[in-house]
């Protein structure tokens, strides 16, 4: 395994563990009250989950096809 596949496989999993605070954060009580309210999560939950999907994807393709060719 290259370097570029481990950090990808690192990225990958701070982008599942930033979503999961994604969910966590988007069932809290105040949470859940805004978007009854307003019908939509906070600037803050959104960010977490945009964050975290960008993570995830990026971390995984770069774990995927990270590693390059070698001569």
């Amino acid at each position: 395994m290259q370097k570029n596949q481990i950090l990808g496989l690192v990225v990958f999993a701070v982008g599942v563990a930033v979503l999961v605070a994604a969910y966590n954060s988007s069932n809290a009580p105040l949470e859940e009250l805004s978007n009854e309210l307003t019908g939509r999560f906070t600037d803050e939950t959104m960010w977490y989950f945009a964050v975290g999907i960008a993570a995830v994807v990026g971390g995984g393709l770069l774990g995927m096809f990270g590693g390059g060719r070698r001569a």
